[in-house]
Formats: C-alpha cells, sequence, structure tokens
C-alpha cells in the first residue's frame, strides 16, 4: 500500500501486509475526503499523515480507546459507556519523556520474546520515541509492557509504558489491533 503526501500526491513510504514484528498491518484514519483517507502509520512518524484510496480498504471501527494522561500517570480504557478501566502506568523519564499525540495499537506480542524485562505483554504502538538515550539500542517504537520491577506511577522508562502483569493481560485480550491511543500531558 502506497502512502501519499496528499489525494493523488508524491509517495512518502510504502507498507506491506504485515508490520515489522508480523501483525496483520493496520492503519488508523484520522479523516476521510472524498474517496481518500488520511491515515496514521509508523512509517510516517509521530505527527504526519499519509493519504490511500478507501476503496481498497476494509474499515473496522473499534469501540475502545486507550488515552493516557501524563501528568497523573495514568491510562485510562474507553468503551462507549464510559471509563471501562483505570491503569496506573510509569511514563518517560525527564531525559526521555514520552511524546503527547495521537497513535494507535500495531501489534500485541509476547514480551519474552523480547527479553524477560518486558513482562508478559507488550503492546506496541504507532509513535515513535524521538528522545532516546544515548546508545539506546532497544528500538524507537513506543509501547505498553511490563518492567522487572514494579514501577507504576514512577517517570523513569525510555518513553514507553510500564503496566503490571494483571493490566497487560486485561490490555491483550480487549484492545484489538487499531485501537486509538491518545497521549497527553
Amino acid at each position: 500500500m502506497t502512502l501519499r503526501a496528499r489525494p493523488g500526491g508524491r509517495i512518502l513510504a510504502r507498507v506491506g501486509g504485515r508490520t515489522e514484528f508480523g501483525s496483520p498491518q493496520t492503519l488508523a484514519v484520522a479523516f476521510r475526503k472524498g474517496d481518500w483517507l488520511a491515515v496514521r502509520s509508523p512509517e510516517l512518524g509521530n505527527d504526519q499523515l499519509g493519504w490511500v484510496r478507501a476503496a481498497p480498504l476494509q474499515l473496522l471501527r473499534r469501540p475502545a480507546e486507550l488515552e493516557v494522561d501524563l501528568s497523573r500517570r495514568e491510562l485510562f480504557l474507553r468503551d462507549e459507556s464510559g471509563i471501562e478501566r483505570r491503569i496506573s502506568v510509569a511514563i518517560g523519564a525527564p531525559d526521555t519523556p514520552t511524546p503527547t499525540g495521537d497513535y494507535y495499537v500495531t501489534d500485541k506480542l509476547a514480551g519474552a520474546d523480547f527479553g524477560s524485562y518486558y513482562g508478559c505483554c507488550i503492546l506496541a504502538l504507532s509513535g515513535r520515541q524521538p528522545n532516546l538515550p544515548q546508545g539506546w539500542s532497544g528500538g524507537d517504537r513506543l509501547a505498553i509492557h511490563g518492567s522487572p520491577t514494579p514501577t507504576w506511577g514512577q517517570a523513569v522508562s525510555n518513553g514507553c509504558f510500564h503496566a503490571s502483569e494483571a493490566d497487560l493481560r486485561y490490555l491483550m485480550k480487549t484492545v484489538p489491533l487499531g485501537t486509538s491511543v491518545e497521549i497527553h500531558a
């Protein structure tokens, strides 16, 4: 699939049928303009939208959404009836702050495949961390994952969110790929 700068415009990126982690490719629709959709993708960075034709795509509605309030260090899972669950999370440390913005869940992964320090589960997000520490080799994708020690409610991560195993397992069962994630101060 080709992501363009505007409807019919220059090519910004191409995305395949699978993410870099092997999940089915999902794009988040920001808005529609005629036969075109403005979408978010990890291939474009945090603030850029790409345009794709709507016709070949399967559009799915996601009834749940995630909101992260950095000042409260809480993640909220909302559905059509309101807040379903509040989760205390660790956020980015002062020198590696979690970037604000609108993102979405791209992958649901087994933490053990990436290292025991990620806990049971990882929900990879479309956002990227522009403020990584020097020498960091763990990638730049934002995620919700575990921690080897309880860090919830603290500002200690490299930009990701740390949550408890019970909360991670709940999110893995409840949150589908493509679920929107709003991160604000």
